[in-house]
């Protein structure tokens, strides 16, 4: 890769100005300049407001500065590498990042990782989350707790900087990435592994051998399991919610269970889900969203998560709410894990994220009637050259741009902020840094949406009784002005309904 020191503004002329010089016809058709002008009109309409306030002691005439301090829509990223890239420099610029490009971050709870061993959740910090070990590891990845730190650092750490905080994810019926493996040991050995299936502690148990089987008849075959499965998923939502209280603003308490219900694997009154990624309880995302809506604060937003973005999901979530379950938020991801996949949609080859699939997948959603957060978002560099990140930094763009223009939004999370700090699978190049923070062609891409095109700024005159009116983005805003002893004086407004 060339490590000439980047040119923001050129990088910016091409972005907004030349995509024909990075993206072929096909791809630019898609994103023509009727499409650009219809995405201007809605982020207008859904995401600005007018402003009407009289503060006081405002001087009729008087030049009033406005100036936007804070976004209500949600612009995230996981905060999964705190602490974790082996340079203290490396970290303080990761760190930077929260509270100024985002607003948001995602706190890691996975169990599998958070409670290892039984009774031993991970809330606190040892020597082996510290910055001081990991700058001494050469392969971080081989760590168990790469990409899972301590969760009170983390909470800590955004409540002195202000940062919204959401919590990801309480239940999870997936084996291989959730679900540890301690959890299973009341299941006899020749289920778990088999005979021929050496120790791993990284397993998945051989559920395949129950799939043909009622959920009755494994309760019987396995006596206990159901008692212990229902007892410590209902502890860990007890023992989490309870320490942290309303300290983090929204919660994924259920990740990835539509296809399960589409399978009809999720029966009211049955003790066991029989899944082919885990063994959970019977009518597990039911049960989870009542402990939950039972033990957190009501200003806590529970949300249900999924990469399953079809009808599925959707009647999901109307069976939810018609049993009595609080859902906020519902979750959706957006990965393109492939680089050939971004090379064919920039070279026109493929319709996948165009506009009219977007709008079509946000609308079907949107019929569950609550909120929606883009809750994980992949886009991948095809590659480390200029034109692989130029590529990577406009399909961003037009993305967000779009995202962010449609009402039923009400934010958007980046997935890997670093390139190589994803999990096994995930590509090496989604990052909008390099390796050694180098910010990428993506970075400057989404800074200069948040910080320059989508936040307010000007000047007004006062009207009478110093009344003073303009139309930006929501969220909150500090007005400046003299007074009529030319003292300097400010105060703080609120335009729309900021996310808690």
């Amino acid at each position: 890769m060339n490590h000439k020191k980047p040119d923001p503004a050129g990088i910016l002329q091409t972005i907004r100005h030349r995509p024909g010089d990075v993206m072929k016809p096909g791809y630019l058709q898609l994103w023509n300049e009727e499409e650009q002008a219809r995405i201007d009109r809605d982020i207008a309409a859904n995401r600005m407001a007018d402003a009407s306030f009289t503060p006081g002691d405002i001087p009729e005439g008087a030049e009033v500065q406005v100036e936007q301090t804070s976004h209500e829509f949600v612009f995230g990223a996981h905060i999964f590498n705190f602490d974790q890239l082996g340079d203290d420099g490396y970290n303080a610029l990761y760190k930077d990042l929260y509270g100024t490009l985002f607003n948001s971050a995602t706190i890691p709870f996975y169990w599998k990782t958070f409670e290892p061993t039984e009774g031993n959740p991970r809330f606190q910090a040892g020597y082996r989350d510290s910055a001081e070990f990991w700058n001494t590891i050469k392969d971080p990845k081989s760590q168990p707790h790469w990409r899972r730190p301590p969760t009170d650092p983390l909470v800590d750490f955004c409540e002195k900087k202000s940062i919204r905080m959401h919590g990801h994810t309480l239940v999870w019926n997936n084996a291989r990435w959730h679900v540890p493996e301690w959890v299973y040991e009341i299941i006899p050995d020749e289920f778990r592994r088999g005979a021929e299936a050496p120790a791993n502690p990284n397993f998945t148990p051989r559920i395949a051998l129950f799939e043909s089987m009622t959920p009755a008849r494994l309760d019987s075959l396995l006596p206990g399991y159901a008692c212990r499965i229902h007892a410590l998923m209902a502890r860990r939502i007890l023992e989490i919610g309870l320490r942290y209280q309303g300290r983090l603003h929204s919660w994924d308490i259920v990740n990835e269970s539509a296809t399960d219900f589409a399978k009809g694997a999720l029966v009211p009154g049955d003790n066991i889900c029989i899944s082919p990624t885990g063994l959970l309880p019977g009518d597990y995302a039911y049960r989870a969203l009542k402990i939950a809506d039972a033990i957190f604060p009501k200003k806590v937003l529970l949300n249900i998560n999924d990469y399953n973005l079809g009808d599925d999901y959707v009647r999901q979530i109307a069976d939810l709410k018609a049993r009595g379950c609080k859902i906020d938020i519902m979750g959706a991801q957006m990965h393109l894990f492939n680089p050939q996949d971004c090379l064919d949609i920039a070279d026109g080859k493929s319709s996948v994220q165009s506009p009219s699939g977007v709008r079509a997948t946000m609308g079907r959603l949107a019929e569950a009637g609550v909120p929606i957060h883009l809750s994980e978002v992949t886009l991948t560099s095809p590659g480390e050259g200029e034109r692989a990140q130029l590529i990577q930094a406009i399909l961003a763009r037009n993305l967000y741009r779009l995202w962010f223009s449609l009402e039923p939004l009400m934010g958007i999370t980046w997935w890997n902020v670093v390139d190589d700090c994803g999990a096994p699978g995930e590509p090496s190049v989604s990052g909008l840094f390099t390796r050694d923070m180098r910010p990428k062609a993506s970075y400057y891409a989404l800074n200069d949406l948040i910080h320059n095109e989508w936040k307010t700024r000007l000047v007004v005159r006062a009207g009478k009784n110093g009344r003073v009116e303009f139309r930006g983005f929501r969220g909150n805003y500090r007005l400046s002005w003299s007074d009529s002893r030319g003292g300097a004086r400010s105060v703080s407004i609120q335009l729309g309904n900021p996310q808690p």
